[in-house]
């Protein structure tokens, strides 16, 4: 490979911006404390993996001198939403040096500092079902220290981590010299003896681990030597070899890699083309240590990850087509094809189920040819319409799914309405789903429909099965009613009742009163996203029995983590009996069905320290450095700027060189300048 460049040494330390904290699918939520770790910024995706049941999790660690708040930018978003892949990015606990992840220090083993988190934080993350992450579609990443990390992290718990990949990282076992300094030569076998004394008795998880290494050809950090050598040490802990010649992955002009392989896919290489030591994010990417100049490195992880790993059942299991059943003389002879892409159709299983009442009266074993064709009768059944199932399953035992015919035994009744049976709602935000099964006895059921409160939605229907979805629905108690029409006109209908949450709106003071923010954890973001306009904020789990409030425009705004409410005063509640509820009420625990609120600062009267407006001669002035502000809970910052508690007026940079005066003109309320 003759695009290997050498480098020299570069160190550079960057002071980086805390951005808010956010939560929901889709997005990012930021500094939630989890698996040992204070910080961790965590992206859901809305999307599922393509293999294996669920999502995959990617673990990135950042390198020295790099915040985590710099790989927002990353484009890891689009890693995530393109492979069903749930990043989780943490501050390292036991920071060494320039903020390194300390992988040169202290032992290396499953039980002790940062290498205990990771496993804690992979454990809880795919522990939360909220966040259907497949155990068997865990990788984890790094740049710089945090490669190094990683890479020892993947053979400490090979068992946790189905796939690992370092970027611009030392080899393991390696001093924090070597970083920076010149390359420390580790041979193939060295690399292999060491990994595997750190799996200890974990070692055979690594015959079903794979491997990624990535350098940039400009970096002037990090040796490049270390990339070969990264990539020749995980052939020997895999056992595989080196396949000739190199491809070139490219993402457009300008973005492009150099890839080499070994056999089987294990191990993958990848020299970044014009990329220095930073992390490789594609087109768009920014930040410190974050470039645009390669490919997006966590695109590629997910594409090959999800392609060459060796832990995820792959078998699919036969599908079925051409499924039918036919009444000959009170017994159901069903017939239909099952082919299988992987092997061969071993069984299929044909369930009878009376269509009225959803209770299996028969089970027959098809009889299968070589070809899949398959055919059952079922044994003699009294008239009525009959719900026939059918699912094959392969030579490896993988099941496949399930497909259904409605058919009748015996003569068509007279005309008579469809039938509605388990009606139920499921319940996602200001979203609702109601599903349900219907069965028309003619067969001839034409409509499903499914009023909510902002419209009506036709209902999807498979088999007797249905379901329907609306959002933005109204908060407080909602009301469905589900039409059922037949070809006849011939209709039933039948409601059901939800409760749905839609928040609690109020300006800052509101939510502070009710605890959602408080002056040192939201206040800042929130102040600057609305001013003294109200907002709306719901309460999200983030597990272990906490929560967070987020507002619903700006995720930025969000409150502290929290033990979840009993109350959460949410739609539906009135905790002070006073006939207003808490999502509308401006005193929720005191009662004042007036709503009375004097001053307009969003309190009501009777909750209201001061529902007048500033008492006469409570004013007090205080000169000071704005450091001296914020350690003293008159202000507040948000990055490098600081802000008045309670007003909200800007201090300028916060630093203990700018002097400003605040005024206390009411308990716990900041004004800039002096008092009237």
């Amino acid at each position: 490979m003759d695009t290997i460049l050498r480098g020299g040494r570069l160190c550079a330390v960057f002071l980086g911006l805390t951005l808010g904290q956010v939560a929901l699918a889709g997005s990012w939520q930021q500094n939630a404390a989890i698996g040992g770790f204070n910080s961790v910024n965590i992206y859901t995706p809305d999307s599922q993996s393509a293999i294996g049941h669920g999502r995959a999790l990617l673990i990135v660690l950042h390198g020295c001198v790099q915040p985590i708040s710099n790989y927002l930018t990353a484009n890891l978003e689009d890693a995530a939403e393109a492979h069903g892949m749930v990043i989780a990015v943490p501050d390292a606990v036991n920071k060494a040096g320039f903020s390194c992840w300390s992988y040169w220090q202290g032992s290396i083993s499953r039980n002790s500092g940062d290498y205990a988190n990771l496993i804690g934080l992979a454990n809880a993350l795919t522990s939360d079902t909220s966040l259907n992450i497949d155990t068997d579609q865990v990788y984890i990443s790094g740049l710089s220290s945090g490669a190094a990390f990683a890479a020892q992290a993947a053979c400490v718990a090979p068992d946790v981590f189905a796939g690992v990949a370092p970027s611009a990282g030392p080899t393991i076992g390696t001093s924090s010299g070597g970083a920076i300094g010149t390359c420390e030569v580790v041979s193939p076998s060295a690399f292999r003896s060491r990994c595997r004394g750190y799996a200890g008795s974990y070692v055979s998880f690594l015959d079903t681990q794979i491997a990624v290494v990535g350098h940039g050809t400009a970096d002037t950090t990090v040796d490049t030597c270390y990339n070969q050598q990264n990539a020749n040490g995980y052939a020997a802990v895999y056992g595989a070899t080196q396949i000739g010649g190199t491809s070139t992955v490219s993402e457009g002009v300008g973005h492009t890699a150099q890839q080499t392989l070994w056999t089987d896919r294990r191990v993958s290489m990848l020299w970044f083309d014009g990329l220095d030591h930073s992390w490789s994010g594609g087109a768009g990417a920014s930040g410190s240590y974050v470039a645009p100049d390669s490919i997006n490195f966590a695109t590629y992880l997910g594409t090959h990850f999800s392609e060459n790993n060796l832990r995820v059942d792959r078998n699919s299991g036969p599908i079925i087509s051409g499924h039918q059943a036919v009444d000959s003389g009170g017994y159901l002879s069903v017939s239909g094809t099952a082919q299988d892409a992987e092997s061969s159709v071993a069984s299929v299983q044909v369930d009878f189920r009376d269509a009225s009442t959803g209770t299996t009266v028969d089970t027959q074993s098809a009889n299968v040819t070589s070809q899949g064709d398959y055919t059952a009768t079922s044994v003699a059944l009294v008239d009525g319409l009959y719900e026939v199932i059918a699912i094959a399953s392969d030579d490896e035992g993988k099941a496949g799914d399930a497909v259904s015919v409605t058919t009748r035994v015996g003569p068509e009744p007279p005309p008579q309405a469809p039938v509605l049976s388990n009606v139920s709602t499921a319940i996602d935000g200001q979203c609702a789903t109601v599903s349900g099964n219907v069965v028309d006895a003619n067969q001839d059921l034409d409509v499903v429909e499914v009023e909510f409160a902002t419209g009506t939605v036709a209902a999807t229907v498979t088999g007797t099965a249905f379901s329907a979805s609306r959002c933005d629905l109204p908060g407080g108690t909602n009301l469905a009613t589900v039409l059922a029409v037949d070809a006849e006109g011939l209709s039933v209908t039948q409601s059901v009742s939800f409760e749905v949450d839609a928040g609690v709106t109020g300006d800052y003071n509101l939510h502070i009163q009710q605890g959602h923010i408080t002056w040192g954890n939201g206040y800042s973001a929130c102040y600057l996203a609305h001013g003294t306009a109200p907002f709306t904020m719901r309460e999200y789990p983030q597990g272990n029995g906490q929560c967070r409030w987020i507002d619903d425009e700006d995720s930025a705004c969000a409150g502290p983590l929290q033990a979840c409410a009993s109350d959460p005063g949410g739609p539906g509640n009135d905790a002070d009996g006073d006939g207003i509820d808490d999502s509308m009420d401006n005193c929720p625990q005191d009662a004042n069905p007036d709503q009375n609120d004097n001053d307009g600062d969003g309190l009501g009267n009777v909750c209201d320290p001061t529902p007048d407006g500033d008492p006469t001669g409570s004013c007090t002035e205080t000169t000071s450095s704005n450091y001296a502000h914020v350690s003293a809970g008159r202000a507040t910052t948000s990055g490098w700027y600081v802000f008045a508690v309670g007003s909200g007026d800007s201090m300028g940079l916060y630093n203990i060189w700018v002097t400003t005066t605040l005024a206390e003109t009411s308990p716990g309320f900041y004004e800039l300048g002096q008092c009237p």
